[in-house]
């Protein structure tokens, strides 16, 4: 069942701290989650990283750049 991301806080070394819907939370370490390349190039660097916001509208984090992750796959490789 998908869940949305109602809150997002960015952590050091490319980690995210993620609340739920169902108000599981807990990190992940999206240096094992993607390849920072492409869309997520920017990500690389922790000043952009920090940007990440929640996206109401798509239930999931979202960079200025328009970069997003499923928030399936995110709730699945979280770390409580």
């Amino acid at each position: 069942m998908l869940q949305d991301i109602t809150f997002v806080e960015p952590l050091n070394n490319y980690q995210l701290h993620l609340r739920f819907e169902d108000n599981l939370e807990g990190i992940i370490d999206l240096q094992k989650q993607i390849e920072f390349s492409g869309v997520f190039e920017p990500l690389k660097n922790p000043d952009y990283f920090a940007q990440v916001k929640v996206n109401p509208e798509l239930g999931t984090i979202q960079w200025p750049n328009g970069a997003d992750l499923d928030p399936d796959v995110l709730y699945a490789a979280l770390e409580i």
